[in-house]
């Protein structure tokens, strides 16, 4: 992407941030009535030197690591596996509250402009969720003017309002207008400050994404990327703070029925058409903010899924190059909990903080290991930077963590640790499979002479014309005698391993022609396989497909299909090696090839699809 278009398509998290975070935070120290809202300045000064020095700490991320290095990379390779998981468990809260909340807080812009739509902000907001769900599973991509528009409408909207506000404040000297009588339900104190602190940091979520998506930028990519994150934290600055500014100068107090960017808004233009706009874009970014995580929460889930610690359904590419599975469970996840907490900004804030906050700690700190083990040119100095970020994300968290926790913070600690015990044993139940499944020396005789089936070409399919019985229109199941059957198996082998062997030992025991598949995603992993299959014996014929998007049953079927038209009078036998494991709860973290595959190929006549079990 040029950085025209990567900085509105991956700043939209950071950037809508400010449609909630300076509220989140005055919601709290309004509690304290006007005495409270005193502290708003120095808050939002200490939130804005946070933004940036966690923003310097990710420029240091991205010279790091060029390809890419999200917060569960990052912390796995440089904190170990535990501490891997526990930055996904806060990457995938984050995604999971990213969507909730910008659908509450867009609700909550909508209806400030349009107040009849209250009552239906929990089904509304279900059914935009649903749309972003089919838009994703049919293929919808951050990219071009369109997804960048709602970004540089919302940044537009903001600043004019921003010029207008100022204009309007120092026409009157820049004296602040009294804001309108309070009741304080709670005093000014330290955990006060810090509950408004914590609120006000969510103003930064979103800022990991550009260093996620380095490999999306032209080249040079890293470089590109760092100008981009460096325009975006800048542009993340000047709107919180003079959002800030603006609700000191015109006494702005939160409010149940209009946000804080509407009252603001309101009293800047009245009811004009720049106060619909500024609306609109706010609607429009918090919209484009929740479809970001569309992209990221399938990502940290197949990265889970290919380190053995999540199903490997997740691995899985949809028909439209997708990640269909990790895109069902985000919606669903992300539906319940806006649901639950009846699509209402605040209340998710607390949940909000502690994920956020939690990956940021992990991901610096892993950088401050990276920099001590590497000690290039200038480690000292990026090892600084990374080591702040860390200390001051750890700070957040921590207050976010104990001062929220009985507001919902609880909730997502105890998310977090159930996600570290789940992925842990899932990582186990593998590591016990892949134990149980290995050739070990002996544990597969390998055969002391070739295994020719019987018929020539050794069931290799043939470009041959087909028989004339075929061309005659007497093709389909006419079959009455065994002799009449022409049988070829066929044998998808994923890896060679004790269950692939059994349904290879089992097609090649019926004494007719078989013939061994290997999907491969690169021509190097195909060069891998035939280089085990060859020391294995070469005992039967290969064929190996390539599939560049990591796609299995696709490629699968399309071959069988292609066989099946160009060779009618055979009936083909798929064999597959079947996992069978002991207890339900196991059952889901295997493949159902088996039921995929005969779904597809029922319409075809001639095909059976059989299972060869291998019970661990």
């Amino acid at each position: 992407m040029r950085k025209l278009v990567a900085l509105p398509v991956l700043s939209a998290d950071a950037l809508s941030s400010v449609a909630y975070g300076p509220e989140a935070m005055l919601t709290v120290l309004v509690l304290a009535g006007g005495a409270g809202l005193r502290y708003s300045v120095p808050i939002a000064v200490t939130i804005v030197f946070l933004m940036l020095a966690v923003g310097v700490s990710y420029r240091q991320t991205i010279r790091a690591y060029p390809h890419g290095g999200g917060s569960y990379i990052v912390a796995t390779a440089n904190l170990g596996r535990v501490p891997g998981l526990a930055a996904a468990a806060g990457l995938m809260t984050d995604y999971i509250l990213t969507v909730a909340v910008s659908i509450a807080s867009g609700m909550a812009a909508v209806t400030s402009a349009l107040p009849s739509l209250e009552p239906d902000i929990v089904p509304i907001g279900v059914v935009v969720i649903a749309v972003l769900l089919a838009g994703n599973l049919r293929g919808v991509r951050q990219a071009g003017a369109l997804f960048a528009a709602p970004t540089y409408a919302f940044v537009l909207a903001v600043l004019v309002l921003v010029v207008v506000g100022l204009s309007d404040a120092a026409d009157r000297g820049f004296h602040p207008t009294a804001t309108p009588p309070l009741t304080a339900t709670e005093g000014v104190g330290l955990l006060l400050v810090l509950r408004a602190f914590a609120s006000g940091s969510t103003a930064m979520t979103g800022i990991e994404a550009i260093s996620n998506a380095v490999p999306a930028f032209q080249p040079t990519e890293w470089r590109n990327a760092r100008t981009t994150l460096t325009w975006m934290v800048g542009l993340l600055v000047a709107l919180f703070a003079s959002t800030i500014a603006l609700v000191h100068l015109d006494g702005i107090v939160p409010n149940s029925q209009e946000t804080v960017l509407s009252q603001l808004a309101h009293r800047t233009f009245g009811s004009s058409f720049l106060y619909v706009f500024t609306q609109a874009a706010t609607a429009a970014i918090l919209l484009l903010a929740a479809n970001t995580a569309y992209n990221d929460f399938p990502r940290v889930l197949y990265l889970l899924a290919r380190d053995h610690q999540a199903p490997r359904i997740f691995l899985r590419l949809g028909d439209r190059l997708a990640f269909s599975n990790g895109i069902i469970l985000l919606s669903a996840a992300a539906a319940a909990i806006y649901a639950a907490f009846g699509g209402r900004t605040g209340p998710l804030i607390p949940l909000y903080a502690v994920g956020v906050f939690l990956a940021f700690t992990l991901s610096q700190a892993g950088m401050v290991v990276h920099w001590w083990r590497l000690r290039d040119r200038h480690w000292r100095k990026s090892l600084a930077f990374n080591a702040t970020g860390a200390l001051l994300s750890a700070v957040v968290f921590v207050t976010a963590g104990i001062t929220k926790f009985t507001e919902g913070a609880w909730f997502a600690v105890l998310t977090v640790g159930l996600f570290i015990l789940v992925t842990t044993r899932i990582r186990h139940h593998y590591d016990t499979v892949r134990a149980a499944v290995a050739l070990h020396p002996h544990a597969v005789e390998v055969p002391s002479r070739t295994i020719t089936p019987p018929g020539p070409g050794a069931g290799m399919p043939r470009a041959a014309r087909p028989p004339a019985a075929v061309e005659a229109g007497a093709e389909a199941e006419s079959e009455e005698t065994p002799e009449e059957i022409h049988p070829l198996s066929i044998v998808p082998v994923a890896t060679l391993d004790q269950a692939g062997m059994r349904a290879l030992a089992y097609a090649a025991s019926l004494q007719q022609p078989v013939l061994a598949i290997h999907i491969s995603s690169s021509a190097d992993e195909a060069q891998r396989f035939r280089e085990y299959w060859n020391l294995w014996g070469d005992h039967l014929p290969l064929k190996i497909v390539l599939s560049p998007y990591r796609a299995i049953v696709a490629p699968l079927i399309d071959y069988i299909e292609s066989l099946h038209h160009q060779r009618p009078d055979l009936t083909l036998t798929v064999i597959l090696p079947e996992i069978v494991v002991r207890h339900w709860r196991h059952r889901p973290l295997h493949n159902r090839l088996a039921a995929r595959l005969r779904r597809a190929l029922r319409p075809l006549p001639k095909v059976v699809v059989t299972t060869v079990p291998f019970h661990v």
